[in-house]
């Protein structure tokens, strides 16, 4: 079904891994379509609780594959064309999405793992802006996902020296949900998105729907309609199995419903 990356669903959760490690995993147009596909499939999909993105091999992903861009290109188009419909669908799904950063994480490469919920970080893994070193900007919704994680002054620091971040550098800034040691990364990451699969995914998605309402609502407006996202959260089968567990004395079984 698809060429440059590599789908499956394992345990409630959907594996998404960027499999041109030859390259580095570096973006062509046909990657940015086929992890839009992805992603909106394990949105569709009610056997998918939780979404994986990882690379092949050494690297997460290094940005655009450079093999495709030539002097005449419209960097603008570009991005309207390929990569804002694959960031707009990560912003869509209201599953949660971990970033697997495996190895190096560049350009768009950072730009992808910022858009994600989690970044659980390989010890060996690292960070760069390296648009500048072309004479860019920084793309891909970076700028507007890192100054929210960080603030501007340090997003600004990053985007324009471009320098390397290691894993721990990129914990202490607050880039990093966890970094974790190479003899226990593939243990970990599966745990850690099993775990998410098991938990409440309705009241996730609303989680994440009212984080970006707060955003850009004044407090009255917000208000209102947290309130309505407790409605709908009332009504789910899974906070009738929590409040069932909780009066029990039991841990609660959650069936993403």
């Amino acid at each position: 079904m698809f060429e440059t990356i590599q789908y499956n669903v394992r345990d409630g959760v959907a594996w998404l891994t960027l499999n041109r490690p030859e390259k580095l995993n570096a973006f062509i147009a046909q990657m940015n379509y086929e992890i839009k596909s992805a992603i909106k499939d394990a949105s569709l999909d009610e056997n998918v609780r939780c979404i994986v993105i990882t690379g092949e091999g050494r690297a997460f992903c290094s940005g655009q594959d450079l093999a495709e861009v030539d002097e005449h290109m419209d960097h603008g188009q570009v991005l309207r064309q390929h990569y804002a419909p694959m960031i707009k669908q990560i912003m869509m799904c209201e599953k949660p999405i971990i970033a697997a950063v495996n190895g190096i994480a560049a350009g768009a490469g950072f730009s992808l793992a910022l858009a994600c919920d989690f970044r659980l970080v390989s010890e060996k893994a690292s960070f760069v802006n390296a648009f500048i070193h072309v004479g860019l900007i920084p793309d891909s919704g970076n700028l507007y996902f890192l100054s929210k994680l960080i603030g501007q002054a340090k997003a600004a620091e990053l985007a324009i020296l471009g320098e390397k971040i290691s894993a721990i550098e990129a914990e202490r800034l607050g880039l990093a949900t966890k970094v974790i040691t190479l003899d226990t990364w593939e243990k970990e990451v599966k745990e850690f998105s099993v775990h998410l699969a098991a938990m409440p995914t309705k009241a996730i998605g609303l989680i994440k729907r009212y984080l970006k309402l707060a955003n850009d609502l004044p407090l009255n407006e917000y208000l209102e309609k947290e309130a309505e996202g407790q409605r709908i959260a009332g009504t789910t089968e899974d906070h009738r199995l929590g409040v069932q567990a909780f009066l029990e004395k039991q841990k609660p079984v959650f069936i993403g419903n």
